[in-house]
């Protein structure tokens, strides 16, 4: 009878080391998941673009990450070049300046005359709105002298004390053209 009772308590034993040993093996497999989604891991291929923009985080994760600084960065210049590229693609459109601040997008172009400019100013700002966040205050000209004075801009210091003024007169001159459509 004892043998049998040191038996059962041999093997009852032995299958509670076992299942704690597949608990840790399961908390293992669980933590090399969560850490492969860890977007803060660097790209495995970091020769390749990275085409698609996915996150997955625990609960955990993200109270226990106090002490990182996670602020958005915006590429200006990225944003800039892909509104410019977007609208060149559309008929009508030969040469086109943005320039994109922390808060404003200005968008000088020159036309086909055949381009009408209500629908040229509509098809610029559509652009523009459809890359930028929402926050943004976007004006758009058809008055292609006003290219240079935004390649002014992006030549000169955000800090320069003229720097309010010129952007202001810019604009200025930008609503004596049609804007498009307020959406």
């Amino acid at each position: 009878m004892k043998k049998k009772v040191y038996l059962s308590a041999a093997i009852l034993l032995t299958a509670m080391l076992t299942a704690c040993g597949g608990n840790d093996n399961a908390a293992d497999e669980h933590e090399q998941i969560v850490n492969e989604l860890d977007p803060e891991q660097e790209n495995q291929n970091p020769g390749e673009e990275n085409k698609l923009g996915y996150v997955r985080y625990t609960k955990e994760q993200i109270e226990n990450d106090n002490e990182r600084n996670h602020t958005v960065r915006v590429d200006r210049t990225k944003l800039a070049n892909m509104i410019t590229r977007i609208i060149l693609r559309s008929e009508g459109f030969n040469e086109v300046a943005t320039l994109v601040t922390d808060e404003v997008a200005l968008i000088a172009y020159s036309k086909d005359e055949a381009l009408d400019s209500s629908r040229a100013a509509d098809t610029a700002k559509k652009t523009a709105v459809s890359v930028l966040p929402g926050y943004y205050d976007i004006y758009v000209s058809d008055n292609a002298t006003l290219m240079s004075d935004i390649q002014s801009l992006h030549n000169s210091s955000v800090l320069d004390n003229s720097y309010d003024k010129t952007v202001e007169r810019i604009i200025n001159e930008m609503k004596k053209t049609p804007q498009g459509n307020k959406k």
